[in-house]
């Protein structure tokens, strides 16, 4: 019987030292009273320094205190089950899942159970998966800037063919349609312009880093200004550049053509019927940054209601029935995709002024 009893005993011993997850029992005054030979490449400890010797504190070392609440609820009589990141004897860590489980006799908990497993080769798989979930999500999040560009960018080429080709039909002289044919040519070379940038886009979504190039503030302003034309000239708005003629930033050709294009179309959009729309625009350095400043005259935003949603997608503000709350969202985002960001003062019947910031050339 003994003879059956100690084989058995050997057995389990001999099946406990023969996998790679740790096995080991500490009772209630934390000290090991058995532990399988894994402890020996993870700890660097052998059975023998360990059983009846060590203590759980002296084991784990700084590693005690992050589990001590775990091992305090196991000798309360709970099963703990937790990941930890142990560091190796010689050099470099491996992830592991830890499972405590109370040894529990005549109602009184005399000790617990531990098993580590290692689960390195998992959690490298979880954080790859976890890296393609991101990449999927930028390519997505870069694939809706992208159709909200086209959208934004060519719908303001659209609305100005529009206009200027009912102006050309409704035109009485030869001189006024030469002058409708100069904006169409001028509007189409831009149009062009816009088709490459956006090109560039297309071929930079597959580059860690978005294409950027040095941009002088006062031309795009004026080219915008020129696409934005007919607009200006139908609401009777006035826009003014103050902006020096030598500040340069480095940025991407498209998105800053978008922003710009965007403030000024909602200036002219939202603005006050009762008064001609006045859009200043200027340029200034604060604290080795470059902040455009656009301010306008129009209906203003009432920022303590609509502050926190100002940005947000689909969000609007002025009942406009062709808003879509596109606009701002996409804005921030290409604002902040190039390392600047924006801020915003506005009042009610006042207007409203935008400060973006962008780091300089």
């Amino acid at each position: 019987m003994n003879a059956d009893h100690s084989s058995r005993n050997s057995l389990s011993i001999k099946v406990a030292d023969g996998i790679t997850a740790m096995l080991a029992y500490w009772d209630k005054d934390l000290i090991c009273r058995f532990a399988n030979s894994a402890y020996l490449d993870w700890f660097g400890k052998t059975k023998d320094e360990m059983i009846d010797k060590i203590s759980i504190i002296e084991l784990l070392g700084p590693l005690y205190e992050k589990n001590r609440p775990y091992i305090e609820r196991a000798l309360k009589g709970e099963v703990q089950i937790f990941e930890r990141e142990i560091p190796l004897p010689f050099f470099g860590t491996r992830h592991s899942l830890a499972n405590y489980y109370p040894d529990i006799i005549n109602g009184e908990v005399a000790g617990f159970i531990v098993h580590v497993a290692d689960v390195n080769e998992m959690k490298i798989l979880e954080m790859e998966l976890d890296k393609s979930h991101r990449t999927v999500s930028e390519q997505n999040e870069r694939l809706l800037n992208f159709s909200n560009i086209v959208s934004h960018n060519l719908k303001s080429y659209s609305n100005n063919l529009t206009l200027i080709l009912d102006l050309f039909t409704e035109a009485d002289s030869e001189n006024e349609k030469q002058k409708m044919l100069g904006l169409l040519k001028g509007i189409s070379k831009q149009f062009s312009a816009t088709v490459n940038h956006l090109n560039e886009i297309v071929k930079s979504q597959n580059k860690a880093k978005l294409n950027s190039e040095s941009i002088n503030i006062y031309d795009y302003i004026e080219k915008s200004r020129q696409t934005l034309q007919v607009q200006i000239s139908s609401s009777n708005a006035v826009v003014i550049n103050n902006v020096s003629t030598d500040i340069t930033l480095i940025a991407n050709p498209a998105y800053m053509e978008s922003i710009i294009l965007n403030f000024l179309t909602n200036a002219i959009k939202y603005r006050r019927e009762e008064v001609s729309p006045v859009i200043t625009l200027d340029c200034t350095r604060e604290y080795g940054r470059i902040a455009l400043i656009i301010k306008d005259n129009g209906k203003g935003i009432d920022l303590e209601k609509y502050g926190n949603d100002l940005f947000g997608m689909y969000k609007t503000f002025h009942g406009n029935s062709d808003a879509q709350g596109i606009g701002l969202f996409i804005t921030k985002y290409q604002i902040e995709t190039m390392g600047g960001d924006v801020k915003v003062d506005s009042t009610v019947g006042i207007g409203t002024i935008f400060t973006v910031y962008f780091n300089s050339a």
